[in-house]
C-alpha cells in the first residue's frame, strides 16, 4: 500500500520527501522483517492463550502411521500444548506484505493466494485433528488432492504468464524453462510438462516441511535459513545487472519476492521465540503446509527450483528417510533402515537430546544454504 501510494503521488508530480526511501527494495525488506517480527511477538502471547482457552492442543499417537514404531516417551509431555500456531505466522507476515509490497506485481498476488490456499488446507487438517481428538486429521488422499490443485494453479500461472515475468539472458526465456545448478547457458524447456513439474515441487516441498515439523523449533529454524537464502536469490534475480553477471534468469518481480521473504523470515523468527525448546506452541499443519507451499512456489517463481534440493537439503533428507523407511518396511519383510522415521526421530531413538539434534540440523541447513548460494557463482 505504501509503495503504491508513493508511486501514485509521484505520478501526480508531487514531492514525497523522505518517503522516497520506500522505493528501495532494501529499505522495504528491512521494514518488512522488523514489522513482521514485532507483529509475531505482540500477537503471539494472546493467540497462544486463546488456543489454550479453546483447548486446541496437540494430539500424540504412541506409534507412527508409517512404520509402527513407538515415539520416545518424552513426546507424551507435549500432549495438550497449543497447536495451529501457523495462524501466528500468517497474521505476522501478511500485514507487512500488504503494507510494503507492490500489490500489482503478479508474483506477489500469487504468493498471497498460495498463502491463503495452503493456510486453509492446513487449518482444515488441524481442525479435524482437534475435533476428532486424534492425529489423523484430513485423509492423506484429500490432502494430496488439494496440494495437487494448488500446484496446478501455480503451474498454469507460470505456463501462461511466465513469459512476461521471467527473462533469461540467453536465447531462451519464459516460465517453463528450468535452471540447473552449477551449469550456465542451459535452460531446458519443459513446455506443458512444466505444469506437472510445478505440481511435484509444490506437493513435495509442502509435505517435506510437514514431515520436518517433529521437534521443537526444528522446522521453523530450517525455514528461516531457507527463506533468507531465497531472499538473497530473489534480490539478485530482480537486478538486471546482478542476474546478467551471475548468468541466472532475470525475474523483474524478484525484488518484490525478496521483500515478501523478508516478512516471512521476520514472522518465522518471532514464532521461533515461542516454538523453541521447550515449545509453548506448535505450528501444526496450518503452519507447515503454508510454509512448505510458499517455499515451493517461490523456488518456482525465481526459476531456482533445483537449487532447493541443496538449500532445502534438510527437508529433502527428512522426506527421503520416510520414503526409504516405508519402502523397506513394505518390501523387505518389515525390515527397517532407521530406528524410526523421519530421521530426526532416529537420532532421538539413539539417545541424543532433542536440543542437540535441532542445533545440529540447523548447522547442516546453514552449510547447505551456503553451498547453494555459492552455486550461483560457480557456473
Amino acid at each position: 500500500m505504501i509503495f503504491l501510494l508513493i508511486s501514485y503521488i509521484q505520478r501526480l508530480g508531487n514531492d514525497i520527501g523522505g518517503w522516497g526511501v520506500f522505493r528501495y527494495i532494501s529499505v522495504r525488506a528491512a521494514f518488512a522483517l522488523i514489522i513482521s517480527f514485532l507483529n509475531g511477538i505482540i500477537l503471539g502471547p494472546p493467540m497462544i492463550r486463546q488456543l489454550r482457552k479453546l483447548k486446541i492442543g496437540q494430539q500424540i499417537l504412541l506409534v507412527t502411521s508409517s512404520d509402527g514404531v513407538k515415539l520416545p516417551d518424552k513426546h507424551l509431555d507435549k500432549k495438550g500444548i497449543p497447536t495451529m500456531g501457523g495462524v501466528i505466522i500468517a497474521a505476522a507476515f501478511l500485514f507487512p506484505v500488504l503494507l510494503l509490497c507492490n500489490l500489482t506485481d503478479p508474483l506477489i498476488l500469487m504468493l498471497i493466494s498460495v498463502s491463503i490456499g495452503f493456510g486453509l488446507l492446513g487449518y482444515r487438517d488441524d481442525y479435524l485433528k482437534i475435533k476428532e481428538k486424534n492425529s489423523a486429521g484430513l485423509s492423506p488422499r484429500m490432502k494430496f488432492i488439494f496440494q495437487i490443485l494448488l500446484g496446478l494453479i501455480v503451474g498454469v500461472f507460470m505456463k501462461v504468464k511466465g513469459e512476461a515475468i521471467v527473462y533469461s539472458y540467453t536465447s531462451q526465456a519464459g516460465g517453463t524453462h528450468i535452471t540447473v545448478p552449477f551449469i550456465k547457458g542451459w535452460y531446458p524447456d519443459l513446455g506443458w510438462f512444466y505444469i506437472l513439474y510445478a505440481i511435484f515441487v509444490i506437493t513435495a516441498t509442502s509435505n517435506a516441511v510437514n514431515l520436518t515439523d517433529g521437534l521443537d523449533g526444528l522446522a521453523i529454524g530450517t525455514v528461516i535459513i531457507v527463506a533468507a537464502s531465497y531472499g538473497i536469490v530473489g534480490y539478485l534475480a530482480g537486478r538486471a545487472d546482478y542476474s546478467r553477471y551471475l548468468i541466472i534468469p532475470y525475474v523483474p518481480g524478484g525484488g518484490e519476492v525478496a521483500i515478501f521473504l523478508a516478512a516471512l523470515v521476520g514472522a518465522s523468527v518471532s514464532f521461533l521465540w515461542f516454538n523453541a525448546n521447550p515449545a509453548q506452541v506448535f505450528m501444526g499443519d496450518t503452519g507447515s503446509l503454508l510454509l512448505g507451499g510458499l517455499i515451493g512456489a517461490i523456488a518456482l517463481f525465481l526459476k531456482q527450483e533445483l537449487l532447493l534440493v541443496i538449500i532445502g537439503g534438510i527437508f529433502v533428507l527428512e522426506a527421503l528417510s520416510v520414503i526409504m523407511q516405508v519402502a523397506s518396511y513394505k518390501f523387505r519383510n518389515k525390515k527397517r533402515i532407521f530406528l524410526m522415521s523421519p530421521i530426526h526421530h532416529h537420532y532421538e531413538k539413539k539417545g541424543l537430546a532433542e536440543p542437540k539434534i535441532i542445533a545440529r540440523f540447523w548447522i547442516v541447513a546453514a552449510l547447505l544454504a551456503l553451498a547453494g548460494l555459492t552455486s550461483l557463482k560457480l557456473r
